[in-house]
């Protein structure tokens, strides 16, 4: 099966949300408020402890989710041979490697174990407006905060602002945003991915 498709972007970066407070659980949405539960990859009872001990001090809102994004992006070593489709945020943690899912499963964790939602993102992120990345081209996952009223997007592993992120699927974790299900036995024959910008586009 093979698909090919465009898309129109701004062109322009995406925005951090320098300066942005974080609400008291008590004046969260209601429809936000399941983006602070644990999850089969987001085990917040295993980490809620070491959160709070790390970023306890740090200022509420932006600086916060601030430290916990530089944090996952040091804590872990990206690495393809290191993609394991079993290990929770807290294996990660302690592991220390992983691919862009522990990445996005790690820094939810830890925002949902300091009360800020979080939601797990999985996409197209190609390389525009950055050095071309000699790897394969994969599927990519991020992750959003909640914070002043509106969801903004953040990537733990790249740890930067990108231009044309390509959003598929959002979720409490991994399992929701499945790339295809299967109903007995599946074998994955090929895997292929290319998200590249468009010279010609208008």
């Amino acid at each position: 099966m093979t698909n090919n498709f465009a898309i129109h972007d701004s062109g322009e970066a995406e925005v951090l949300p320098l300066g942005a407070h974080q609400h008291p659980v008590e004046d969260l949405p209601d429809e936000v408020l399941m983006f602070l539960m644990g999850s089969r990859y987001c085990d917040t009872q295993r980490l809620v402890d070491i959160a709070w001990d790390i970023f306890g001090t740090v200022a509420s809102g932006w600086p916060r989710v601030e430290a916990i994004l530089n944090f996952t992006h040091d804590r872990i070593a990206f690495g393809y041979d290191h993609a394991r489709d079993d290990r929770t945020a807290f294996e990660a943690y302690e592991e220390r490697v992983g691919v862009c899912r522990d990445f996005a499963h790690l820094a939810v964790t830890l925002c949902r174990c300091m009360n800020i939602p979080a939601r797990y993102c999985t996409g197209y992120l190609g390389d525009i407006g950055v050095p071309p990345d000699p790897a394969p081209m994969d599927f990519s996952a991020w992750f959003e905060v909640f914070l002043d009223g509106a969801w903004h997007t953040l990537d733990a592993r790249h740890n930067q602002p990108r231009i044309g992120r390509i959003l598929m699927a959002r979720g409490l974790d991994a399992t929701d945003t499945a790339i295809s299900v299967a109903f007995g036995k599946a074998k994955l024959v090929e895997f292929v991915v290319v998200t590249e910008e468009d010279s010609a586009a208008v």
